[in-house]
């Protein structure tokens, strides 16, 4: 496997992790971006490519979740056998000695069945064989102090997922990080904010790609995400233009190359519509603007504080509206939140001719409460925990 990114990269398997039940969104999104061979598997999709196609899916990607080298493959039937091949992999050539690496394995329908001892002969292989000293995975937070034990330097850890299923042990490069959500432009967040990633792709989903000039407006905007990740695809700004991933904590990463890859990424190409978003609390009024700021789109969108029943079009041509309301996150609950659904839906109904409408909420019965046209056919995905569906309708009033 030839990892120099300095010379014509031997392809290798990259796999873009999506949420759940959205892979062919993603998987739409990596062909249009370039990505060669775009395949949808289970939990994202792969596509070949050399580390400078690592880097630019991490920056380029709207809808990837993260972005996984896959650098190593082979069988191994017991715990000696792993520890043996394990040596095998190059790690010199994709990891440096003086960064820390941390190991996660899960095992599956193998005879290796025991994921911590896995985890442990793959540590062992990389402290021996290149020297990199090696952290234990941050214990999971059960209460106000569960952090207490965590290594210090765990953030900056590059870490290494190995995966054996049916005998066959994969091992991949987490090459991103924090998760891509994380854009680098939000200070403040609502209660319940919708993830940059899994908005976009609800974007995606609803016809929203940036290329037609059509204005898009959230009506419970919270902390702007809708709004903010429109306009910035509409102005052509890339995804991670404001952050560092992991890979450049990598053997492979060859400076120079990747600020070429980046280029000239906060430039922003002014889009001939503008986006907008309301909502009653004045406080996530402020938390939109400051974001918008941040990300560069400021000047492209309009946030206003007021109650859905005084939502009106913008000025202009018809668009999108999307949004993603409260809803109950225990059974039962949403049926207090009926009335608001209920008068969403006439707002919409009578003011928005010509518009198309994307709902996301966990309840059927909130989305018929708007009595809105809605298609057949949404997804069911986890956001934050909670099992939600974009419920879609075509142009309203046709």
């Amino acid at each position: 496997m030839n990892t120099d990114p300095t010379s014509p990269a031997q392809p290798f398997e990259i796999f873009l992790v999506a949420a759940p039940g959205l892979e062919p969104v993603l998987c739409a999104e990596a062909s249009d971006r370039g990505f060669t061979d775009p395949t949808m598997v289970k939990g994202g999709v792969t596509v070949t490519g050399g580390w400078p196609e690592v880097w630019r899916a991490n920056l380029e990607l709207r809808g990837a979740t993260r972005v996984l080298a896959r650098i190593a493959s082979f069988r191994a039937l017991h715990l000696a056998q792993l520890d043996k091949r394990a040596r095998r992999v190059p790690w010199a050539e994709i990891l440096r000695a003086d960064v820390p690496v941390r190991v996660e394995a899960s095992c599956k329908a193998s005879r290796i069945y025991h994921a911590g001892a896995a985890a442990q002969r793959i540590e062992r292989a990389i402290a021996e064989e290149l020297g990199a000293p090696i952290v234990k995975a941050a214990p999971k937070k059960t209460g106000k102090s569960a952090d207490k034990d965590a290594p210090e330097d765990d953030t900056r850890a590059v870490q290494i997922k190995a995966r054996i299923d049916d005998d066959l042990c994969t091992i991949s490069v987490d090459s991103s990080g924090e998760s891509l959500h994380k854009r680098g432009h939000k200070e403040v967040v609502n209660k319940a904010p919708m993830r940059e990633t899994l908005a976009a792709l609800f974007l995606r989903q609803c016809g929203y790609d940036g290329r037609a000039p059509v204005p898009v407006v959230d009506p419970m905007c919270g902390s702007g995400t809708f709004v903010i990740e429109a306009a910035e695809i509409a102005a052509g700004l890339k995804p991670g233009r404001s952050r560092s991933f992991a890979f450049e904590q990598l053997a492979t990463f060859d400076p120079a190359r990747w600020q070429s890859l980046r280029g000239s990424t906060g430039t922003a190409t002014p889009p001939p519509v503008r986006f907008y978003g309301s909502d009653r609390d004045a406080g996530a009024i402020t938390m939109s603007r400051a974001n918008a700021e941040r990300a560069g789109v400021g000047a492209w969108t309009d946030f206003a504080h007021h109650a859905i029943s005084d939502l009106t079009p913008p000025e202009g041509p018809a668009g999108l509206v999307i949004v993603n309301p409260p809803y109950g996150a225990r059974i039962g609950e949403g049926k207090s939140l009926i009335p608001l659904y209920h008068a969403m839906g006439q707002t919409l109904k009578t003011r928005f001719a010509g518009w198309r409408v994307g709902i996301i909420t966990n309840e059927a019965a909130l989305a018929k409460a708007t009595e809105l046209p809605f298609q057949e056919g949404g997804v069911s995905v986890s956001n934050g925990g909670i099992r939600v569906t974009l419920y879609q309708t075509g142009v309203l009033g046709e």
